[in-house]
This record gives structure tokens, sequence and C-alpha cells, in this order.
């Protein structure tokens, strides 16, 4: 019996799992220039840009806005609806984070931006959620009537375009993710991009200047991809869930989110270099990213089609979205991904706290309970569907939430 699983690295092929094994074998090239030289080419073909790369998106948001000047007293505005790795972030470099509403696409709400916008703020971070763009031309508009740096988080939405324009190349500077839940993946990696040569420079900075990840770390990661490759065949009849939990208490495995971080805390070993082992599993991922693409923009059609019929609320999607999740909108919310659950489907849940994930300590986020009620009522509604999956596995989906 198949699994169907949004968040356990979904993006890992056959061909992925080989090429994992076979640079864990080689632990002399992990942290070589190579591949990463050949992921830097690649970014700077795609999206005309200097790139740089770290450990992770989170450090890349953190590294571009230190190179923006952002720090101390200033304000960056930010939309509800996020992980806690988007406010910490700002907080990192100085700044206060300050929560914007959303739209009916789950992005950021161009008036309430506009409406949080005080002397302080410095700068906005446009998440295009889920991979569907924002309206960027009307924060465009808001940006230059106040003189305010547009930063693009594109962890969801590498491929995405927005009116010609790739998303990601409209603001002053983006990061992208390769986390093992995003578009492509090499379990944890990050870029920023940025089209001022000053910024590249200070970008270029931060990112020699930071240290090499340990063969520890990137052991893990590298690990994650070969263990997945045994874990998912097994998690319908239980054991793999076992054997993943087991794995991750050994700590051979890394968390998503670490807990100094769910505390709002900057972890030890946080701003660091992107290894030429993980940039291998990219450069193979990135040669698959139009198939992936299409796929899920595929999937997102039929799934607009047949919920549809079902008279199932959407999430709105604008332009070319990427597609990374499909979002719903319901009431049983909770029935659905229990009975979803029940037939060996793990359906996504961001973002089901204001600021996710669950055990984020808020307090330290900075949100404001009740300044943000569209984000708060989605957060409570919203169920994410997989996109990169077959017809046939979307109908069983389908089927499922028809069947609640």
């Amino acid at each position: 019996m198949e699994i169907i699983a949004i968040g356990l690295s979904p993006d890992i092929e056959s061909d992925d799992v080989k090429r994992a094994l076979s640079i864990f074998l080689q632990p002399w090239r992990w942290f070589e220039t190579h591949e990463i030289n050949n992921v830097r080419n690649w970014f700077k073909k795609n999206y005309y840009c200097e790139p740089t790369f770290f450990s992770s998106g989170r450090s890349a948001l953190t590294a571009l806005l230190t190179s923006l000047g952002i720090g101390k007293g200033d304000e960056v505005v930010l939309q509800a609806f996020t992980c806690m790795v988007v406010p910490n972030a700002v907080r990192f470099t100085g700044a206060v984070p300050v929560y914007a509403d959303i739209d009916t696409s789950a992005n950021i709400d161009p008036k309430d931006f506009e409406r949080k916008i005080t002397k302080r703020t410095k700068a906005v971070i446009v998440q295009h959620t889920f991979g569907t763009p924002a309206d960027m031309d009307v924060i465009m508009k808001i940006v230059q009537k106040y003189n305010i740096l547009v930063v693009e988080d594109c962890a969801h939405a590498c491929g995405a375009v927005y009116k010609g324009k790739k998303v990601g190349t409209i603001g002053d500077g983006a990061i992208f993710s390769f986390g093992r839940d995003k578009i492509i993946s090499s379990v944890f990696g990050g870029c920023a991009i940025t089209k001022y040569k000053k910024i590249a420079q200070k970008l270029r900075v931060i990112e020699s200047d930071s240290p090499n990840p340990s063969f520890f770390w990137v052991f893990q990661q590298l690990f994650h991809s070969i263990a997945m490759s045994v874990v998912l065949p097994l998690y319908p009849s239980g054991i793999g869930k076992i054997l993943l939990v087991f794995l991750q208490k050994l700590h051979v495995l890394s968390v998503p989110v670490s807990k100094p971080e769910l505390a709002g805390d900057e972890p030890t070993h946080y701003m660091m270099r992107y290894p030429n082992a993980l940039a291998s599993l990219l450069i193979n991922q990135l040669s698959k990213l139009d198939r992936y693409t299409k796929t899920r923009q595929q999937i997102g059609m039929y799934y607009e089609r047949e919920l549809d019929k079902r008279h199932i609320q959407l999430l709105q999607n604008r332009e070319q979205s990427a597609r990374l999740r499909f979002g719903i909108i319901t009431h049983k919310q909770k029935q659905i991904l229990r009975k979803a659950k029940q037939n060996n489907v793990l359906l996504g849940n961001w973002y089901h706290n204001i600021v996710d994930p669950i055990g984020s300590d808020m307090s330290k986020s900075g949100y404001v309970k009740g300044s943000c009620p569209h984000a708060e009522q989605l957060a409570k509604r919203i169920v994410n569907l997989p996109t990169r999956i077959t017809q046939t596995q979307a109908d069983k989906i389908i089927h499922i939430i028809s069947s609640v």
C-alpha cells in the first residue's frame, strides 16, 4: 500500500537517493566547490544575478536583510500566516517584525501592509505563499510611495512567474529555500539574490566569512535522503513512523525547525556556508524543476476543476503559480486530516498556527493576537494538498475530501 506524504521529502526520487548515497560515501568531496559553482551558474543564468548560498533559506534571509542595511531600530513588515523562522530572521538583525494580514490568496494584503507602515518601516518581506505570487503591482506602488525595500520570500515559489517576470526578480532582493518540503530539495540550504552590485558584494562577504557546517551536520542531511527511501515504503505499516522517530531521537536526522528557533533564539550554528555535498543533491533537483512545475500546475488545475464541482472553497490562485501546495478552506479541517491519515495520505498543515509551527514562542514572534483576523481564521480552516502526484492519487484525495 502506497503512502502520499506532503511533508516527508516528496521531491526525492530514486536517482536522488543514489546521488545522496554516492556523495555520502565520499566525505572528501563534501566541502569542495565544483557542484556549488554549477548551482551558482544555474541561478546566474536563470535569475540574472550574482547569487550567494547559505545553509538555510532563513540564514539567507538574515544575510540579505543585513546587506540591505536593516538593523536595530528598523521595522520590517511581513505577513501573518507564516513560519517562525521568518520573524526570527528579522529579529536576528536587530530589527522588529510587524505583521500585516493576508488576502484571499494567503499572501500579504497590500491595504493592510500600507496601514502598518510607520516612520521606522525599512522593508517588507513578500512571501509568495504556496508558490502563488503576491499582488506585486500594488505592492511595488506602495513601496515606491514610502521608499521601502522589498524582499521576496520565494521559499515556496522557485519557478513561479508574475506578469512575465520571474518571481524573485521584481523586488530589491529575494531568497530561496531548498528545504526537505520545498519546490526543489537538498534537505537544507538557501540562496539570496539581489539586483544591486553593492548589496551582492556585501552578501558575498557574509557568505565567505561564514563557517562551513560540521561533518556531522552534512552527514545528517545526506542521511535524510537515504533514510526516507526506507522510511516512506514502511510508513503505512507503522514501522516507518517508528523508524523515523527513532532516528530523530538519535539525532542522526535533522529537524526542520530546531528548539532554539521555536523559542525565538538564534541557534549556535545559524549562519553557515552551503556545502558542496548538498549542492550535489540540488543540481540534480534543478534539472527536474521544469518537469516538477508542469506536474504541479497540471494537478493544481485538476483540483480546481474537480473541487469546484463539489463546491469546496479554494484559495485564490494568481498568475503562473509554482503550486507547491494547493489550499482548500473548510470547517472540517480536523476531520479531513484524520480521514486522510486513515487512508495513508498525510496532508499538509501550513499554517495551522498563525506563526507556525505549533509550539513556537508567540511572545518572541512579535505577533499580537487579533491583529490579523483573516490570517487567524484561515489558520483554523486551511488544508493543503500535495501537487507533485499523479491524477489517480489526486482522485483519491478528492474522494477523501468529498466523503467528509
